[in-house]
């Protein structure tokens, strides 16, 4: 059997997605102990090094499915001990003056929009030219978008890359669910056109959020039958990782621009660096008592260990994302935007709230955890009902 996964970061730098990469497929390899899991990727050596129970489908490799059999398995033996670290050790090494030259590209960008006035988001854009479907879709038993929030606005480029996809997908009759999704903002005239023809025949839809995505499939015909609201896959990937014990440290993950307004009013927080593994800085935050972030993976990782969390947003699509995750969580997460007035006084406060309250709010933090695992797992059981109970004959 194969199973082709879009996972929407073909960079392989968030951690937050690598953390949902390595449970879907250790949930899929539970069930189907011998499928083949390709996985697309513009980085296929870091990709054997974090995650060598996939296979890289990737540009080299024509976007082909790799060997199968022995000559697949020392393919695999290659990259996983020897290609695989060495790359992704050669990454590690090089990746912050790399960080350091796309923030300031992304504060120049910004001050330029704002100078003349132009919206982040247009009415409808123009993208880069996309390429091909990979051709390893037409041998697929399943595909799968894996959940991420690149079906929005401000990720056109993925957007349609996987809408492609699933659409190519259905044509030849394959089975096509997403997982874990957060989907929209979406504003952009072609983007909703093409939502509106594909996402409809996708057969099962799992939406990490229930504030804004069900009302958005709906609007675009996505029949509520075939759609769930189960949380995201990298709840369990955190909840794994949890301590017996409250931490002790205020936990801090900024932008350098935020972090220079910011940080003054934090003065004893504990930066949690992006770099290391999804397992390293999942491990980091979990000795926090609070985390302050704006990064949407980073406060899964805490509220899904019990660690209450503040989030600052400085946009729709983040605040979309943090109102969906709070209403996942309940009280443990605080959103704090940060062009409102009186910021300097407002983070402080909510961050002594949640330390004080912190031990309560402990438990309760890790049965909402418990509770999506539970529920994007029956999801995953669906998904393997809805291929197994195929006719043979197009299977």
């Amino acid at each position: 059997m194969k199973i082709l996964v879009e996972n929407g970061e073909y960079g392989l730098h968030n951690r937050g997605d690598i953390a949902t990469m390595i449970m879907t497929v250790h949930r899929l390899r539970e069930h189907w102990p011998h499928a083949r899991i390709g996985m697309l990727t513009g980085e296929p050596r870091v990709l054997r090094a974090v995650l060598p129970e996939a296979e890289p489908i990737h540009a080299g490799s024509g976007w082909q499915w790799g060997r199968g059999g022995l000559a697949g398995q020392l393919d695999q033996l290659t990259a996983t001990k020897l290609t695989g670290p060495a790359a992704l050790k050669w990454r590690e090494t090089s990746e912050a003056p790399l960080r350091q030259l796309r923030g300031i590209g992304d504060r120049l960008r910004t001050e330029a929009q704002a100078l003349i006035g132009l919206e982040p988001a247009a009415t409808i854009s123009e993208i880069p030219p996309l390429p091909p479907v990979p051709a390893a879709v037409a041998e697929a038993d399943l595909v799968i978008a894996q959940g991420g929030g690149y079906l929005a606005d401000n990720d056109l480029y993925q957007a349609h890359r996987t809408l492609n996809l699933l659409e190519h997908a259905q044509a030849l009759g394959i089975p096509s669910i997403m997982s874990g999704q957060g989907i929209g903002p979406i504003r952009d005239r072609e983007l909703l056109r093409r939502a509106a023809e594909v996402l409809p025949g996708v057969d099962l839809i799992n939406l990490r959020e229930g504030v804004r995505g069900p009302k958005l499939l709906a609007d675009l015909g996505v029949p509520t039958e075939r759609v769930e609201v189960t949380g995201d896959d990298a709840v369990e990937f955190a909840y794994r990782l949890r301590r017996a014990e409250i931490g002790a440290d205020l936990g801090l993950c900024l932008r350098d621009s935020e972090r220079q307004r910011f940080a003054p009013e934090l003065p004893h927080a504990v930066d949690i660096a992006r770099g290391g593994s999804a397992e390293e800085v999942a491990r980091r935050v979990s000795r926090c008592r609070v985390l302050v972030t704006s990064t949407y993976h980073l406060a899964v990782f805490a509220l899904s260990q019990g660690i209450p969390a503040v989030v600052v947003t400085d946009s729709e699509y983040s605040d979309d994302r943090s109102y969906g995750l709070a209403d996942m969580f309940g009280a443990g997460l605080r959103v704090v935007r940060s062009g409102v007035d009186h910021l300097e006084s407002e983070l402080p406060q909510a961050v002594r709230e949640l330390w004080e309250f912190a031990p309560e709010l402990r438990d309760t933090l890790q049965q909402r955890a418990v509770e999506q695992i539970d529920s994007v797992r029956a999801g995953l059981d669906r998904v393997f009902r809805l291929v197994e109970q195929r006719p043979a004959s197009i299977r």
